[in-house]
C-alpha cells in the first residue's frame, strides 16, 4: 500500500483558520460530549418515568409505557435522526417549524432531543427491570409505613433500582455516546464529523479516525473510572 504518514499533520494550521488540525478534533469532541451530556439528562428522566409506568399497576399506565419503549427501540437511530430534522419541522405549524429550522446550532438541539427520546426507551426497560427484580417485600413494606405509590417509589423502590442497574446505565451511556456519530448525518461537526474533515482536507484518512478512535476511547475510560467509583460509594454492605 502506497501511503505516507505523516503524524505532524496534527500540528498544522487547518483550512478553517480556527487553529490547527489538533485544535479541529478537540473542537468535534467537546461537542460530542456536549451532546453526549445534554441528550443523557432527557433519556435518564424520561427513561425513569417511563420505566415506573411500566412497572404501576393501572394497564392505561403500562399500555403508555410499553407503546412508548416499542416506538422508539424499534425504530433505527439514523431513520429518527432524519425524521426529527427533515420531517418533523414540515409537520409542524409554519412558524413554528421555521422557528426551529432558523435555531443556531440546530443540528445539535436536533441531535439531543433525538438521541433523548431514543436512549430513554432504553432507560426505560432497564429501569423497569430493576424493579421488577426488587423483592415484593420492598413495595410492601412502603405501603405498611403509609407512603403513597408515589412516595414508595421515591423512597424505597427506585433508590434500590438504582444501584442494580448501575452498570447497565453505564454501558447505555457509553453507547449514547457513541451514538452522537451519527449526528454527522444532520451537520453536526461531533468528533467524527470533524475527523472526516479534516481527511477531505489533508488526506490523512488513517491519521484522521485514528486520532478520533484514541479521544473517544479516553473518554469511555473516564466514564468507566467514574462509574465504578460511584457503583462502590452506593453499594448496599453485603450486596454485590
Amino acid at each position: 500500500m502506497n501511503y505516507t504518514w505523516n503524524w505532524g499533520i496534527f500540528l498544522e494550521p487547518s483550512p478553517e483558520g480556527t487553529g490547527t488540525y489538533a485544535d479541529m478534533l478537540l473542537s468535534g469532541l467537546s461537542w460530542t460530549i456536549a451532546t453526549a451530556l445534554s441528550s443523557w439528562v432527557i433519556a435518564f428522566c424520561l427513561g425513569s418515568l417511563i420505566g415506573v409506568l411500566r412497572t404501576l399497576p393501572s394497564k392505561a399506565a403500562r399500555a403508555v409505557g410499553t407503546a412508548y419503549v416499542e416506538l422508539f427501540r424499534n425504530v433505527p437511530l439514523l431513520v429518527q435522526m432524519f425524521l426529527w430534522y427533515f420531517v418533523l419541522p414540515e409537520v409542524l405549524p409554519g412558524s413554528l417549524g421555521s422557528w426551529i429550522k432558523q435555531l443556531p446550532n440546530a443540528p445539535f438541539y436536533t441531535a439531543v432531543a433525538c438521541l433523548g427520546f431514543f436512549t430513554a426507551s432504553r432507560v426505560a426497560e432497564q429501569v423497569r427491570a430493576g424493579i421488577e427484580s426488587l423483592p415484593r417485600g420492598q413495595r410492601m413494606a412502603g405501603t405498611a409505613m403509609g407512603f403513597t405509590v408515589a412516595q414508595t417509589y421515591r423512597y424505597v423502590l427506585l433508590p434500590n433500582a438504582y444501584r442494580i442497574i448501575l452498570p447497565p446505565l453505564t454501558s447505555e451511556f457509553l453507547n449514547n455516546l457513541k451514538n452522537t456519530s451519527v449526528a454527522l448525518t444532520i451537520g453536526l461537526l461531533e468528533l467524527t464529523g470533524r475527523a472526516r474533515s479534516m481527511q477531505e482536507f489533508s488526506f490523512q484518512v488513517f491519521e484522521a479516525f485514528t486520532a478520533a478512535t484514541i479521544l473517544y476511547v479516553l473518554v469511555n475510560l473516564v466514564v468507566i473510572a467514574a462509574a465504578t467509583l460511584i457503583e462502590r460509594r452506593v453499594a448496599v454492605p453485603g450486596q454485590r
